[in-house]
């Protein structure tokens, strides 16, 4: 397994706790769309969805068909869900509970 994320720090740990403490998803449209670049936000979209792709076991050509998205970003997002530590399919699979729940 890959080693645990080196990049810890306290600047670190002010962002994330800021994500942490968002409430609805009107804040987190406010704050990440006052963070973060329309194309970054929208690469972070692509992103997500494709890990969701490769975890239902969809093909490389697939996803950058529906996704339109590189095959070397698929490639490192598949490392990552490989041999990283597990952040895309934990989530992924929590938003999916919650989705289910909420009907």
């Amino acid at each position: 397994m890959a080693e645990k994320n080196t990049r810890r720090d306290k600047d670190m740990d002010v962002l994330f706790k800021a994500i942490l403490s968002l409430e609805t998803l009107d804040e987190c449209y406010d704050f990440f769309e006052d963070l973060c670049t329309m194309k970054e936000l929208a690469d972070m979209v692509q992103r997500v969805e494709a890990a969701k792709m490769l975890l239902s076991g969809n093909t490389y050509e697939q996803i950058v068909k529906n996704v339109e998205i590189s095959t070397a970003t698929i490639s490192r997002i598949n490392r990552c869900i490989q041999y990283g530590s597990g952040g895309y399919e934990k989530i992924l699979n929590r938003a999916e509970k919650a989705s289910k729940i909420k009907g």
